[in-house]
């Protein structure tokens, strides 16, 4: 009787003020707190909807009833939150509810393509409008948090998890990161249909060695700074509610124990105020990276360093109150703690009403509505790319007499929505490539046959293949990885197309010399397509494009929609060349343009150093001409800004999209500087024969970097600017800052 008082005082106590002075609310609440309480906030277990790491049990509902759990990931459904919150809010002393995370990465129900080919499209209005829906259908199901955006940088293919974000460039990061945040939180948390972001992993968790995964990553304060720190300060800026450490050590100091990153850059330096979670038992890790001598120590380093809730790890609610009193913790950093994380609930309006997002009509009527699938379809044909079409091999006619659909993701309906697909269904929404042909074609007009497996060494289905494909006028194959192939904990060193499916190609082409031969992949990163590109006309890269891939397939490959996704990685003639990326340094032995095999400079000797598919390639049905460049001062100064412009012709036959990308080179610095950098992006519509002129303002803000003091500013001296179709360019324009 007394514990229920308690809770109605509190509620009463909440509810005197009308204002939104959050904070206040939270003081008013901790001080009713017992330490143990406190800590308690700080513990994140998992339900069993899903499991999205090594499995660690826990008494779910034991903890809950104790207070020592204040988050639970991969629980949801209106029935299984509400049970739940339930016991949080009414079988508890303080009646505190709880709060539920899981990992909706590109999609919760309605799938849209991961998020490497998303960011492919690169149109921040359609990035912001999936991470939009996904909120949608995830805060129906009783999720008041996700597990995204991934933006760390990566220039390494070998690495799963490239899948998951937006390639490698540091500009484009930041303006995906912003984009999905906006989309996730809206503009006001304490709307249903809003969940909290989460920026992760913090840091450099993409750079780990040797592309694998959970790996080490050394580098220097100078490259932290200037590559992989800046998209996490674009996303404080934002206003993201919530960080994640990550699992890759990061100079010998594990990122989930990096009191430099967390507390010196995070919170001093950048004054960011949300939480910080960590990755899955990243804590308890510390111990096999020989950083913390056992789990009690572990949750000494991860408290004090700065991160303040603990997933799935248990190091928290078994170890802390032990040492707050031993003096080993500081409780105000269990306070301090516990505050932020209580803020974040109280902006999700989760004091007002603990039952928020728990609404049985809502969850039935929200998942794959009509208006989100075409949605879905439209952002998938826009985040594919047309990497090589020799012969006009595409557009397809859909008068050709017959067409042979060969390659194991033709038909398939699990692998095309990839991995980390949240609750996405694997075989009754997701539309298949073959569906999606079904719109265009007649049935006597489509042979098929799978040929092969995508991992397996059977080639008894190549007969098949080989007799249909000489039967067909045209042929299109449909080849790339598993979605198992790609993602966490999938790292790979041969990045060629997987298992048997290069020997079919080869095959195919032996028995067609004259046919076109179309390529569609699937896959979650660079492979090296350094023997298909001779073998195939055409190559569509979808990457994996989520529920209505197969539609978004058909309409790119009979011309319905004009492809206009650009690459935003590197895509490498071996593996041999990795890392490779556009926005490298010079080195003191370049090669020469006027003699490019000249001796003892820095190249390979047996492939160039160039790669296969360039970032910011991307081509199109049509023709754009880059014409009339101009500055409007070749002076900028610290206090004015210089515009860039360029005319834009659409001198094809089909209207298109076309994304113009801004360079900057800054010629020479206090420490060297990348040869060419992004600074800026415009994504036009032009009519066949429409041109129109794109214009980009530049400051001093676009030219500053650390110097090797760690000193954040510009320099003046002449800079080099160019705006083109891809990075693929030589800079002919340049200007001063003065």
């Amino acid at each position: 009787m007394k514990l229920r008082f308690l809770y109605i005082a509190l509620i009463c106590l909440f509810n005197q003020s009308f204002s939104q002075n959050y904070e206040a609310k939270v003081d008013s609440l901790m001080q009713l707190m017992t330490l143990q309480e406190k800590i308690g906030q700080t513990v994140m277990y998992g339900g069993h909807w899903d499991q999205t790491g090594p499995f660690v049990g826990a008494d779910n509902g034991k903890y809950i009833r104790e207070g020592n759990m204040g988050a639970m990931l991969n629980a949801m459904s209106v029935k299984g939150t509400r049970d739940l919150q339930k016991i949080a809010v009414e079988e508890t002393r303080l009646g505190i509810p709880l709060l539920f995370g899981y990992d909706v990465i590109h999609g919760h129900r309605t799938i849209f393509p991961i998020n490497l080919g998303l960011s492919a499209s690169w149109d921040l209005k359609m990035v912001e409008e999936s991470s939009r829906i996904a909120a949608e259908e995830a805060s129906a199901e009783g999720i008041h948090w996700t597990f995204a955006p991934m933006i760390d940088v990566s220039r390494e293919p070998r690495w799963g998890r490239i899948s998951e974000g937006a390639g490698e460039d540091v500009y484009l990061n930041n303006e995906m990161g912003k984009a999905y945040i906006h989309g996730f939180q809206g503009d006001d948390l304490s709307q249903p249909n809003t969940i909290l972001a989460c920026a992760k992993h913090y840091v450099a968790y993409g750079a780990a060695q040797a592309g694998r995964d959970y790996h080490t990553t050394n580098m220097g304060e100078g490259e932290l700074r200037n590559v992989y720190l800046p998209p996490f300060k674009a996303a404080v800026d934002a206003g993201v509610e919530t960080f994640m450490s990550a699992f890759n050590e990061l100079n010998g100091v594990p990122t989930s124990g990096n009191k430099f990153t967390l507390r010196d850059i995070l919170r001093d330096e950048w004054k960011y105020d949300g939480f910080v979670v960590s990755d899955y038992t990243s804590i308890n890790e510390m111990i096999q990276h020989g950083f913390a001598k056992d789990s009690i120590d572990a949750a000494r380093i991860g408290m004090n360093a700065g991160v303040e809730m603990d997933m799935m790890g248990h190091v928290y609610r078994l170890h802390l109150q032990k040492l707050v009193e031993e003096n080993k913790v500081p409780e105000a950093y269990i306070n301090d703690a516990c505050k932020r994380i209580l803020l974040a609930k109280f902006k999700l309006g989760l004091f007002d009403d603990p039952y928020h997002y728990i609404d049985e009509e809502r969850e039935a009527t929200t998942a794959y509505k009509p208006e989100f699938l075409t949605k879905a379809r439209e952002i998938a044909a826009a985040s594919s790319v047309l990497l090589q079409n020799k012969n006009n091999a595409l557009p397809l006619s859909k008068n050709i007499k017959k067409i042979a659909f060969i390659g194991p993701l033709v038909k398939d309906e699990s692998d095309i929505i990839g991995n980390w697909a949240a609750q996405g269904d694997r075989g009754g929404k997701a539309v298949s490539v073959f569906e999606g042909i079904s719109e265009y074609l007649n049935s006597n007009q489509i042979l098929y046959a799978k040929g092969c497996d995508i991992l397996k060494d059977d080639d008894s289905g190549f007969k098949e293949a080989i007799s249909i494909s000489k039967e067909a006028d045209e042929i299109v194959l449909v080849m790339g990885e598993d979605h198992h192939m790609s993602g966490e904990a999938a790292s790979r060193t041969d990045l060629k197309i997987p298992g048997i499916q290069p020997e079919l190609i080869k095959k195919i082409r032996e028995a067609n010399p004259n046919k076109k031969i179309t390529l569609v992949l699937m896959n979650g990163r660079p492979l090296n397509l350094s023997d298909e590109v001779n073998l195939v006309d055409a190559i569509l890269e979808v990457w994996f494009p989520g529920t209505m891939g197969g539609a978004a397939t058909a309409d790119l490959l009979f011309g319905t929609v004009n492809p206009s996704g650009k690459l935003t990685v590197t895509f490498p003639r071996n593996v041999g060349q990795v890392p490779i990326y556009y926005n490298m340094k010079n080195t003191g032995r370049p090669i020469p343009e006027s003699n490019p095999k000249e001796d003892y400079k820095s190249n390979y000797i047996d492939v160039p150093n160039t790669p296969l598919f360039v970032f910011g390639h991307g081509l199109s049905y049509t023709e754009f001409k880059y014409s009339h460049f101009k500055l409007s001062s070749e002076n900028l100064t610290f206090s004015n800004t210089i515009e860039a412009s360029i005319m834009i012709t659409n001198t094809g036959n089909s209207d298109g999209h076309e994304i113009a990308q801004l360079y900057i080179h800054d010629k020479v610095g206090s420490v060297t500087r990348p040869v060419k950098e992004l600074k800026g992006f415009q994504k036009i519509f032009l009519k066949k024969g429409e041109k129109k002129t794109v214009t980009f303002t530049i400051s001093v803000e676009d030219l500053k970097f650390y110097n090797s003091e760690m000193i954040y500013g510009v320099e003046t001296g002449d800079f080099e600017i160019a705006i083109t179709p891809s990075s693929d360019f030589k800079f002919k324009h340049s200007f001063q800052l003065q």
